[in-house]
């Protein structure tokens, strides 16, 4: 049975085109960084905590926020996850 998250995370997909069994990482990267806790409980329900906290390690973006959050409830140091050890292009546009 697939997992009810709230359409508008994936605004930019169709929803019912979503394959949640091969697209893991992208759902689970979607619902931490812009869910809200009833997302947090349905993605807990629908993947587990263990296969979550494989797939968070693994997410080259978060914010200070969820980065944080997600190192803590899971007890992950922060050098483990890719977001911490990958600099963000991004910066680069505004330095002048």
């Amino acid at each position: 049975m697939k997992p009810n998250f709230n359409k508008k995370l994936f605004w930019d997909v169709e929803y019912d085109s979503i394959d949640f069994d091969i697209n893991v990482k992208f759902v689970i990267e979607r619902v931490v960084t812009r869910g809200n806790l009833k997302d947090w409980f349905i993605l807990k329900k629908y993947y587990g905590v263990d296969r979550i906290k494989s797939e968070v390690v693994n997410i080259r973006y978060l914010d200070k926020l969820t980065f944080n959050f997600l190192a803590s409830l899971f007890k992950i140091k922060k050098e483990k996850f890719r977001c911490f050890n990958t600099e963000q292009s991004i910066k680069e546009l505004w330095n002048y």
